[in-house]
């Protein structure tokens, strides 16, 4: 076996052992001990070069069982092109190494670029709003209009995750998905057919789980700190109070990192976390591309930025205003029948309002005479 292949399942068994973590990394790399010398050295030899009090646990047998799943890992990477990457690698992601819990192993599908020098996290609810979902399109594809290397990452859940992804790749733009298991599966499984396209694109699946590792409530949790911690600002579109997207945003914002919140209504159930992190300032205000482009510093090569701002909210009342209230909470257009029904309106007055609607640019029709929110 090639030294570069035991080093390769040494640095493996250092992700994989408890009680290793980034501390214990960087006190390992501040001291020169390698991972080969952390599992062959004996255990005093260690705790001394480490400064660790010598009952830290880190036995032999310990260290044995962590070689050994390490060597059945190191197998499955190699049979399915995953890319190893550890912190004691110079390729880690800049970013992500600068945060205090950085995963001690990363474990890669694809060739995306994890230095990118314009990287954004986009994330949000799981049932978006139609308009959030045409937000969250607009403004990615608005922000890849300016800068050819801009990377987006999301954690590849439905709802806004994917739409930030998708936006990305209509686009032709690096996406990165962070998901919350091994990558010998996925999920959720609806999304296999967006996961090999990220992964055809150039872009990549991203995680800190060895094979065999299912999602789990904590799991998630743990993922949103690596979608946080892999950008330079976070940007949240529709999120209720409680949801992954807010502990995203709490992880940014702790890592000393920008966060941008979409408003909502203070009505708007779906944009209630959102209007509480511009509420305690721990998120700025988002309408636009151009919003983060000002807040970041980017600068744009050859482009003027318009300083465009949306009507996020139109004052709308009578029929249109009813037809509005409507749209605006379905994540797919509306046949006219169903509108009939749920407005109590004729035929003609729902045409004579939705024809204004859409001559305004507030509604959008779809094929199959069916309407959604522009």
């Amino acid at each position: 076996m090639a030294n570069s292949e035991h080093e390769t399942i040494y640095r493996i068994a250092l992700g994989i052992m408890k009680g290793i973590n980034s501390q214990m990394v960087r006190r390992m790399i501040d001291a020169g001990v390698s991972a080969e010398d952390f599992f062959t050295l004996d255990l005093l030899s260690v705790s001394d070069a480490l400064g660790l009090n010598s009952k830290t646990g880190f036995g032999a047998h310990d260290r044995e069982n962590a070689l050994k799943r390490a060597a059945e890992e190191y197998v499955f990477t190699s049979r399915h092109s995953v890319k190893v990457i550890s912190l004691l690698d110079d390729n880690y992601p800049w970013l992500l190494a600068e945060t205090p819990d950085a995963p001690v192993t990363l474990y890669m599908l694809g060739d995306a670029d994890l230095n990118s020098q314009h990287t954004i996290s986009v994330v949000g609810t799981r049932k978006p709003t139609q308009y959030g979902m045409n937000f969250c399109k607009q403004f990615c594809s608005d922000l890849g209009g300016y800068f050819p290397d801009l990377t987006i990452v999301s954690g590849l859940a439905l709802g806004i995750d994917s739409a930030a992804h998708t936006a990305a790749l209509e686009t032709n733009h690096s996406t990165i998905a962070v998901v919350a298991h091994g990558l010998d599966m996925l999920y959720p499984a609806v999304n296999r057919d967006l996961a090999r396209k990220i992964i055809k694109s150039g872009g990549a699946i991203i995680t800190e789980y060895p094979s065999g590792s299912t999602p789990y409530a904590g799991r998630f949790l743990e993922r949103n700190r690596i979608v946080a911690g892999l950008s330079q600002i976070t940007a949240v579109i529709e999120s209720p109070i409680k949801g992954g997207a807010m502990s995203t945003a709490n992880f940014a914002f702790h890592y000393n990192r920008e966060v941008v919140s979409l408003p909502g209504r203070v009505t708007d159930h779906v944009s209630a976390g959102c209007n509480l992190l511009i509420r305690k300032e721990k998120a700025h205000l988002l309408t636009a591309a151009a919003d983060v482009i000002e807040l970041m510093d980017w600068k744009p090569l050859g482009k003027h930025i318009e300083p465009r701002q949306r009507n996020l909210f139109p004052e709308l009342e009578g029929i249109s205003g009813r037809i509005y209230e409507i749209l605006k909470f379905e994540s797919e257009p509306v046949a006219i029948d169903m509108l009939h029904q749920r407005t109590g309106l004729t035929v003609p007055e729902l045409m004579s309002a939705l024809t204004d609607l859409e001559f305004d640019g507030i509604v959008t029709r779809q094929p199959g005479n069916r309407y959604s929110i522009s």
